[in-house]
């Protein structure tokens, strides 16, 4: 008998998780039994993903800036696609901010529900005021000089030190760049195999999904066991969903007008890659589709498509960084913790250098979730009532997201194919769906 899909799993500990939560609420030994015995999973869980996060960002930047192979490659081809899938993830973070804060999903749950599940967190919020005055009174520069490390061992010890990391990662890599291919090839594939083991502990952290989404719904309903969350997870779908849509457009416009090529084309060409990347939730599990759809039926030559797209599969994640926006400010809508500015600027870079080293992989996005509520300060005891209030849709979301960020590699390449002289006509005339490999 075939495996159940990990998505059907997780879908199913949704379910059940919400459930047991409310049945058991209605006995007396429901809070202390599911706080007891089944509360610990979640939080296990939790910390498992913690855990990894700056693991996964060290070894997937490093294997993505080394594939680049020489300084005048990344100068041409290279400094081209960084910018553009910097841009496009720039754009997307604020589609999503934007989207997030005109439907404003988290404030569908009702004061009287959030009471319960801020009543012991007081303390924690009143220090992210003292420390967002404190943060107030800095110079405007002085974000930038947080962000250059003065001991890369201190920073790499603590989440909440993200964006120092990935400063030194990206100078790092720069550097080996610079250097002989003999000198740097073993460190190379010592960060190709370190970068293997990383995924390899996602995939295992990955099955405990099911039971993990269980144990925090259950725990969340046996607190809040009304509907206002349901209503509030909904909407927040509603305008994840939304934004990628948007997203999406912004692809077809950016096709049609750059590149001359009618949408139903660039549609029509990549959408095997798409359907592959909405069943695995893995740009890279995609990635021999997406490279042959994009070279034979969109028409970018070899020289561009095998820099672009491999590139793109580990630093270009529009899909996941607007996620994470939109989780993010949801999040902390629901939780009434109020976010500045500046704090949703923070999201924007945070969320734009994370998504540079999110492995292309299901559940990474959620890791990446961790470091941008970390990022503007969100107390640790905020972050299990947080995680459990997006985790149980999302995998489905995740599916989504995935197909946006094949679509935005799509994208990019054929724009600096164009920008080179380097997109003619598809190699395969004819449609020709590859569903087998699919």
């Amino acid at each position: 008998m075939k495996k159940l899909a990990l998505h059907w799993q997780i879908l199913i500990g949704m379910v059940l998780g919400v459930v047991f939560g409310i049945v058991m609420s209605k006995f007396s030994f429901g809070a202390e039994l599911i706080n007891d015995w089944i509360r610990p999973l979640g939080k296990i869980f939790i910390n498992l993903l913690k855990l990894i996060a700056i693991p996964l960002i060290i070894a997937s930047l490093l294997k993505g800036i080394s594939d680049l192979k020489d300084i005048s490659k990344f100068s041409q081809i290279g400094g081209r696609t960084i910018v553009l899938y910097m841009i496009s993830t720039v754009i997307a973070i604020s589609i999503g901010l934007t989207v997030v804060n005109i439907v404003q999903p988290g404030n569908s749950i009702g004061q009287e529900t959030l009471d319960r599940l801020a009543s012991e967190n007081s303390a924690a919020a009143g220090a992210k005021v003292t420390a967002a005055q404190a943060q107030g009174e800095t110079g405007p520069l002085q974000f930038i000089v947080d962000m250059v490390p003065d001991n890369i061992f201190a920073a790499a010890s603590s989440n909440g030190s993200m964006l120092q990391v990935i400063f030194f990662i990206v100078f790092f890599g720069i550097s080996m760049l610079l250097i002989e291919e003999k000198a740097r090839m073993p460190v190379k594939a010592f960060f190709d195999s370190v970068n293997d083991i990383i995924l390899k502990m996602v995939d295992l952290i990955m099955l405990l999904a099911p039971y993990a989404v269980f144990a925090l719904l259950a725990a969340l309903m046996v607190e809040a066991p009304d509907g206002d969350i349901l209503v509030a997870l909904a909407w927040y779908a509603v305008s994840v969903i939304i934004g990628l849509a948007c997203m999406l457009g912004i692809y077809i416009t950016v096709v049609a007008l750059y590149t001359k090529k009618s949408p139903s084309f660039f549609l029509k060409g990549i959408s095997p890659a798409q359907l592959l990347a909405f069943s695995t939730s893995s740009s890279a599990a995609t990635l021999p589709v997406t490279m042959e759809r994009v070279e034979e039926h969109l028409g970018v030559e070899k020289e561009v498509t095998s820099f672009v797209c491999p590139v793109g599969a580990t630093i270009n994640m529009d899909g996941t960084s607007l996620y994470q926006a939109v989780a993010a400010v949801f999040i902390c809508q629901a939780l009434n913790f109020d976010l500045t500015f500046g704090d949703q600027l923070t999201i924007i870079l945070t969320a734009t250098l994370a998504s540079i080293g999110s492995a292309a992989v299901p559940g990474a996005g959620m890791v990446m979730l961790v470091i941008v509520l970390e990022a503007v300060g969100l107390p640790a005891e905020y972050l299990a009532i947080g995680l459990a209030l997006v985790f149980a849709v999302d995998r489905p979301l995740d599916m989504l997201r995935t197909t946006i960020n094949v679509s935005g590699d799509a994208t990019v390449a054929m724009v600096v194919g164009k920008s080179i002289g380097k997109l003619g006509e598809p190699k395969a005339q004819n449609w020709d769906d590859h569903l087998e490999n699919v």
